[in-house]
């Protein structure tokens, strides 16, 4: 009985495992796809060219995300979330607990932190998402501009800090949303990292000062 019992319990995880090398497999690909467009441009890359990058077959890729647009927008939408996980931004774990803090100064410290991790990981592919967007459609339609989503997550934030006691009594959600959508835009994240050479540490220490000023009553 134990020996069906093993057997049996061995059979249950070999799903399991071929499950791991499924997700492994297409990390690889996203990842190698991820390099290339970055490096050579969207249209410049062939999907034989990342499959010899990322060690799969072609025909794995095909498999996996049926054409080249499926792919770019895999790689984009990891790029977002920093896993392959179909989670909204507003639902994620550091999203939820930047909004739970008592105060406005807390939860821009909390939010500044977790709108950096992303900067870091989408504001390197903005130029390519517009470039393929540009020319192609079908990718330009994957990302609506009205609403704009990164307007929606930073309102939603807005209205959350809003409600905080130490918010300036001048402000309101539109105007906190404003703020939040600018000063943490990618683009203005580039234009300071990238252009002009700040850390990421003191892009933050900026941003969160900037917006704690624009946004919170002084300390006493």
């Amino acid at each position: 009985m134990d020996e069906v019992k093993g057997s049996a319990g061995q059979h249950a995880k070999r799903p399991d495992k071929r499950a791991e090398r499924a997700r492994r497999t297409r990390e690889r690909i996203v990842t190698a796809a991820r390099d290339l467009f970055v490096a050579r441009g969207y249209g410049a890359t062939s999907l034989q060219e990342v499959a010899d990058r990322a060690g799969v077959a072609v025909q794995t890729v095909y498999f996996v995300f049926r054409n080249k647009r499926a792919l770019f927008k895999d790689v984009v939408d990891t790029s977002i979330a920093g896993d392959a996980e179909p989670v909204a931004t507003m639902d994620r774990d550091w999203f939820r607990t930047a909004c739970a803090e008592p105060t406005a100064a807390g939860q821009l410290r909390a939010h500044v932190r977790g709108v950096r991790d992303i900067l870091g990981r989408v504001a390197p592919i903005m130029p390519l998402i517009a470039a393929a967007a540009a020319t192609d459609p079908e990718i330009a339609a994957e990302w609506p501009t009205d609403p704009d989503p990164r307007y929606t997550v930073q309102h939603a934030a807005a209205q959350a800090l809003t409600g905080k006691p130490d918010v300036r009594p001048d402000i309101d959600t539109t105007r906190a949303a404003d703020l939040l959508y600018g000063l943490l835009s990618p683009e203005l994240y580039l234009v300071l990292v990238r252009d002009r050479g700040w850390s990421p540490d003191t892009w933050e220490a900026w941003a969160r000062t900037t917006l704690t000023t624009q946004l919170c009553t002084p300390d006493p």
